[in-house]
């Protein structure tokens, strides 16, 4: 008798690496956003989708608060239309950066939501910048 594990079997490997190549062409994590900052190979705009509250108490080193529901046709104008964004929110129990991914999609632009957001960011102990300090 199979373990509830392998009671339904493994996808082959080639409908398992479509599956993963398709997941990761929609998500990155915190811990890949932190490296691109850290090697200087930023190629993407981190976007903290959440209140102007929330982003001064803080948010990710290099963010820019742009909450989902501000996020029109006329304001994303100021980037090229192939720029790729990287949106995040409070984490896995808020759906802000599903929300901005689908209105950036829905404009015609390219968005990866960063899993996690700031929980994971948290969990990962990495260090989170606040208004109030970036003023001193």
């Amino acid at each position: 008798m199979p373990s509830p594990v392998s009671d339904i079997p493994a996808a082959t490997p080639d409908l398992a690496a479509a599956h993963y190549a398709g997941k990761l062409a929609f998500e990155t994590d915190c811990s890949d956003v932190r490296a691109a900052f850290a090697a200087g190979k930023v190629d993407f705009v981190l976007l903290d989708v959440r209140s102007p509250a929330l982003f001064q108490q803080a948010h990710l080193p290099g963010a820019i608060n742009l909450p989902h529901g501000k996020m029109t046709a006329h304001r994303m104008a100021e980037w090229a239309k192939d720029t790729l964004f990287v949106v995040y929110c409070a984490g896995p129990h808020c759906n802000g950066a599903d929300k901005a991914a689908f209105r950036l999609a829905k404009l015609g632009l390219q968005a990866k939501l960063m899993i996690g957001g700031m929980t994971g960011w948290a969990d990962e102990g990495f260090a989170f910048e606040s208004q109030a300090a970036a003023a001193e």
